[in-house]
């Protein structure tokens, strides 16, 4: 496959060490692989893990995390050709917080803290605050349970770790002291209305080098080795091009929504820190019923790295990189714990193996390019 406007000489590389990314050698070695599937993609070699003390005049890299403008600079990272991911001015604003402003009166907040984006993206977010204070904290669930359940998550947490549904104040100091204040004044917590009976879309848009799609799906889950409910994939319809001529496309109302509500938010972002630019954006969409009956539909978070869709994005690209007709296919991720995983013929396997904290884990993906059903 010959990818257009491959520069002479053009190396991929990943970037290992992320905080967000780190949790375990299965991640490690999924990103290689689709590490791979990318260097196809851009008709380059893969060359391993990136080291800064040998620079090479044109790598194209594929972080584990969302990166600093200090770690970009570093790396040779100008714009969004130079990789596949993110680069965000302050270490919050890769994370939850962002998708909330601060309570009323709020006293603790990081260097950079945007005071008016809060208001401005209320209504595209579930209701809630950030805080990062104890005080700040219980301020905010007070306001948060006048109308139900309140969800405490931590910044970083990935596929649904790092939450709880607090009830009390009681509840809510327990979980404050297993954080630490230092932590808290460092990283902060998120307090958000819990839903019930939710589902959770996701929203995207990828762009490697001239290869460029937009999607949006649901997210399923699935039992881990531990009996635990986690993250277990994605199904997505991916179209060819922006987010333009992903809202060109027939869809229910629900996700024509949950796309309006990404959308919104990615431009709030935008406005709010102008250096901050991605090449691959992915936007959790929960829409449900809160508490007190209402249909609420909200930004849960955003990725700005490779992620747990990512294997269904790269699979798509190479479609439409063979096929410069189609427009539109449907792509799945899925992520089976144990032993005995039945992995579909057409499928790409993205990891296999047993990870020495999780256990027995496949991932795959695949691509289905006609309405009917065929793969490809």
């Amino acid at each position: 496959m010959k990818a257009p406007s491959v520069d002479h000489g053009l190396v991929v590389f990943v970037h290992c060490g992320g905080k967000k990314a780190a949790g375990g050698q299965h991640e490690i070695d999924t990103q290689r692989s689709l590490a791979v599937q990318i260097a196809r993609l851009l008709d380059a070699p893969f060359c391993g893990e990136f080291d800064d003390a040998r620079r090479h005049p044109h790598p194209y890299l594929i972080p584990d995390d969302t990166l600093s403008l200090d770690d970009a600079a570093r790396m040779g990272i100008a714009r969004e050709d130079d990789f596949f991911g993110g680069v965000v001015p302050y270490p919050f604003v890769a994370t939850k917080v962002i998708a909330h402003g601060l309570p009323p009166g709020a006293r603790a907040k990081p260097a950079g803290w945007p005071d008016a984006l809060g208001e401005r993206i209320s209504n595209l977010v579930l209701p809630g605050y950030s805080a990062f204070s104890r005080d700040d904290a219980h301020a905010a669930a007070a306001l948060l349970w006048k109308d139900g359940a309140v969800r405490l998550k931590r910044p970083s947490g990935i596929g649904g770790s790092g939450q709880s549904v607090i009830a009390n104040e009681s509840e809510l100091a327990a979980q404050l002291d297993d954080i630490g204040d230092a932590t808290l004044r460092a990283e902060g917590v998120v307090l958000e209305r819990d839903l019930r009976d939710i589902a959770t879309f996701s929203v995207g848009h990828v762009r490697v080098r001239a290869h460029e799609a937009s999607y949006f799906g649901v997210q399923h889950l699935t039992r881990n080795n531990h009996g635990h409910s986690v993250y277990g994939g994605s199904d997505l319809v991916v179209v060819r091009g922006g987010f333009d001529a992903l809202e060109g496309i027939d869809m229910p109302d629900d996700a024509r929504m949950a796309i309006g509500r990404a959308r919104a938010f990615d431009a709030a972002i935008h406005d709010a820190f102008p250096d901050f630019f991605a090449s691959r954006r992915n936007y959790d969409v929960a829409c449900g019923a809160a508490g007190n009956g209402d249909h609420v539909c909200g930004v849960l978070e955003q990725s700005w790295r490779i992620g747990g869709a990512s294997g269904a994005e790269i699979g798509a690209l190479r479609v439409f990189a063979n096929d410069p007709a189609l427009r539109r296919v449907r792509a799945s991720t899925v992520e089976a714990y144990g032993d005995d995983v039945d992995v579909p013929a057409h499928a790409c396997i993205d990891y296999r193996g047993t990870d020495p904290r999780t256990g027995p884990l496949t991932k795959f993906h695949t691509v289905d390019t006609t309405a009917g059903g065929a793969s490809a």
